[in-house]
């Protein structure tokens, strides 16, 4: 089988490839960071472009496209290190397409599709299953997932009780999220996460490529010895891994898209998990060593790699990380084996 881009995902690609350079480059990155929040004019420019609602249906205003699409848009947000709340306002609409009522749709699709309305997703509940969640401290819907019951709520963030988190990543604004007045998620709960699952390791494997490129290009102009550091073997052995690394999770992750679309919820389950352990794990991994590669340099506030590391670190953790996602897998593949004996 060999999987390709058509010739409108390829655009969507380039399109968001040349806006994101444009106008999310790391000056811009470094004054939003500095600042506190997330540039507000570059969020309305892209949810002009409609990107937010990229794969919401078009009866409530989004372009109606599938996961894959989606994927390629993610993958270039994490390519830029985007900071505007674009990843929990498209994992909210996912959860609310997916799982939500048609009272709960009608509701907020329409706003998150537009970008009039800003989202967040992740997961709640008591002690160690609640997480950091991304853009949850300027969302206005709040979809939060409680793993233990597999269940979920809505609800608005006058319903919510949010708890800003001081974390590596000043990108974003990360926040523990608490809510004990919304509106319980009715349809697919598992498959909405799955999805939006899905799209988190998409932005990993942006932040994995452009930790590489970043990387690559340094070893070709930094010199010692009279040689660039990239004819060094101990650099391009690490650069092969992080290659390795990269193309591994992407390959993993857009399986997980394509089977999103056209899949079973069971094959979804299972493709979404290792997508996600396979993003997490490099994330970690070709961060650090794009970081390590730069020297001293590498995590200074002047540097480009340390908003990457962490990115990476932040990503790696939504959503379940590595560990949780390698048992899941475990887990599911168990049941297959358990039902193929007994069918």
């Amino acid at each position: 089988m060999r999987f390709d881009f058509t010739d409108d995902q390829r655009d969507i690609q380039q399109t968001a490839r040349a806006v994101l350079t444009a106008r999310a480059n790391p000056q811009h990155r470094r004054r939003a960071a500095e600042g506190g929040g997330f540039d507000h004019a570059l969020w309305s420019e892209l949810a002009e472009l409609g990107w937010a609602g990229i794969a919401v249906a078009e009866d409530f205003g989004g372009q109606g496209l599938g996961l894959v699409e989606l994927a390629i848009l993610t993958e270039e947000l994490g390519y830029a290190c985007v900071g505007a709340p674009l990843l929990g306002t498209v994992t909210a609409a996912l959860a609310l397409t997916h799982a939500g009522s048609g009272a709960q749709s009608e509701r907020w699709l329409s706003g998150l599709a537009t970008g009039k309305v800003s989202g967040a997703m992740g997961l709640g509940g008591a002690g160690r299953n609640r997480e950091a969640i991304a853009d949850a401290v300027t969302a206005d819907v709040l979809v939060i997932i409680d793993p233990a019951r597999r269940a979920g709520l809505v609800a608005e963030r006058a319903q919510a009780q949010i708890t800003p988190l001081d974390v590596v990543d000043t990108t974003r604004g990360y926040a523990y999220a608490d809510v004990r007045e919304g509106a319980a998620l009715t349809g697919d709960v598992a498959g909405a996460v799955d999805r939006a699952t899905i799209v988190v390791a998409a932005e990993l494997v942006g932040v994995c490529q452009a930790a590489l490129d970043l990387t690559v290009g340094y070893a070709k102009q930094r010199k010692q010895f009279g040689s660039a550091i990239g004819s060094f073997q101990a650099i391009a052995h690490t650069a092969a891994d992080m290659l390795r690394h990269t193309e591994s999770a992407r390959s993993a992750t857009y399986y997980a898209a394509w089977t999103a679309d056209h899949g079973s919820p069971e094959e979804l389950a299972l493709a979404a998990s290792m997508a996600k352990a396979a993003a997490s794990e490099a994330g970690r991994a070709v961060t650090a060593a794009a970081v390590q590669m730069h020297g001293a340099f590498g995590f200074s506030w002047e540097s480009e790699p340390h908003w990457y590391f962490s990115r990476a670190v932040l990503d790696a953790r939504a959503l379940g990380g590595t560990a949780f996602h390698r048992a899941r897998i475990a887990e599911l593949v168990a049941r297959q084996r358990v039902a193929a004996r007994v069918g």
